[in-house]
């Protein structure tokens, strides 16, 4: 689905991503693992067309992110770490904005659909700025999902959640896994082990290690995840 080939993005004498070439499959969920400044984040932007690389490209499901960039947009989403919902308005509202924009049709039994796929009914009528955590990043994914996107990119999606709002999310993120492709960024290694499908590390800009649980523990020779990382990244610290 995604395939990435020397994918640079230097911002003057700071190299963010370095020369990064990798795939991700249909149908998987990817996760980056990284520190504070590795480089997800940016790599995320560059993927969805939000910034330019400085060198190299990747195509989704076969559109470059450079030349096709508008066709890559119609079949991408993503929820960002800052979340870009309206909270003056309902949840409702906030969907319906989003089928507005993006000229969805049947957009009143679509949006129910969603509603009830993120057990939002409660909470479809309420203001968003009167939700909790939790409840807000389910509507952030909830207004990416609504395009039906073949490629979900979910930037760090429970950061600061509570263990009952991430589990929540989890179970949602578990389901949707199987529908589309999803490239996940996250801190919490147990999310990882719970969603991923395959991981890579990534290291001051550069990819460290990738491939499943198993393989990145075998070519670390790690007994844990944490460990493993903390392997590939001690060098950031």
């Amino acid at each position: 689905m995604i395939e990435i080939r020397g994918i640079t993005k230097k911002y003057a004498k700071l190299v963010a991503v370095n020369d990064v070439s990798f795939d991700i499959r249909d149908n998987e969920c990817f996760a980056l693992l990284g520190l504070n400044g590795a480089g997800k984040t940016t790599l995320i932007n560059v993927l969805s067309t939000s910034i330019l690389p400085t060198d190299g490209t990747a195509t989704v499901n076969g559109f470059d992110i450079i030349k096709d960039s508008d066709s890559v947009r119609k079949i991408i989403n993503i929820s960002p770490q800052e979340s870009a919902v309206a909270k003056n308005l309902t949840v409702r509202e906030n969907l319906n904005l989003m089928a507005e924009l993006y000229g969805i049709e049947n957009k009143a039994a679509k949006i129910d659909e969603i509603i009830k796929k993120f057990n939002l009914e409660e909470k479809a009528d309420v203001r968003c700025k009167k939700l909790s955590g939790g409840q807000m990043r389910r509507v952030s994914i909830a207004l990416a999902m609504i395009t039906e996107p073949q490629v979900l990119f979910l930037d760090e999606p429970t950061l600061g959640l509570d263990v009952k709002s991430r589990k929540i999310l989890w179970d949602i993120i578990g389901e949707l896994k199987s529908k589309l492709t999803i490239l996940l960024t996250t801190h919490y290694l147990e999310e990882v082990e719970f969603l991923a499908d395959r991981i890579g590390i990534i290291s001051r800009g550069k990819m460290k290690a990738i491939g499943t649980r198993g393989e990145i523990l075998s070519m670390t020779e790690s007994d844990t995840l944490e460990n493993a990382f903390l392997n590939l990244a001690e060098e950031e610290q």
